[in-house]
């Protein structure tokens, strides 16, 4: 059974300017790092994956592989976004820290369940801070939250 999440892992350019943003600007602490030196198949290779953890005992991770080609692309947040819990104090210096900082800053958006900041990270991803809302969890019940049938609706319109 799925106890939680371990690590959610991503490509970086470059893991001294990653350790940069996840650990001196979003304060989580370089946990642990891995020299890949062979690959499972025998290949040599050279990558090092890092990981950056949060409170809850889960870490970001990152993989630097010079040798392995990879295009990084600004993502738009449809495509690819990395959402944090903080607390709702911590939005508004966190934002007013990355536009200080020279950051690609936005926000304060309201989703009516959680309010949320966004940067871009310096390999193109961009990071939600969110904060929970009074009816979060009524939100995200899916017993009384009609999402199963919310879905449905949409498969059938795509199908219409």
């Amino acid at each position: 059974m799925i106890k939680g999440l371990h690590h959610n892992a991503y490509r970086c350019r470059d893991s001294e300017e990653t350790r940069k943003f996840y650990e001196d600007f979003l304060g989580l602490p370089l946990a642990g790092t891995l020299e890949i030196t062979e690959s499972k198949t025998g290949r040599e290779t050279k990558a090092l994956h890092t990981f950056y953890e949060m409170d809850n005992g889960s870490y970001l991770a990152f993989f630097e592989v010079p040798d392995q080609p990879f295009t990084f692309t600004d993502q738009h947040d449809y495509d690819l976004h990395i959402a944090l819990e903080v607390e709702r104090t911590v939005l508004e210096p966190m934002m007013e820290k990355g536009k200080a900082a020279g950051i690609e800053t936005r926000g304060v958006a309201d989703h009516h369940f959680i309010h949320s900041i966004y940067f871009r990270d310096p390999n193109g991803y961009v990071i939600e801070l969110t904060a929970k809302l009074d009816g979060h969890d009524e939100e995200m019940n899916p017993s009384t939250n009609g999402a199963r049938a919310k879905l449905d609706s949409w498969q059938a319109s795509k199908a219409a």
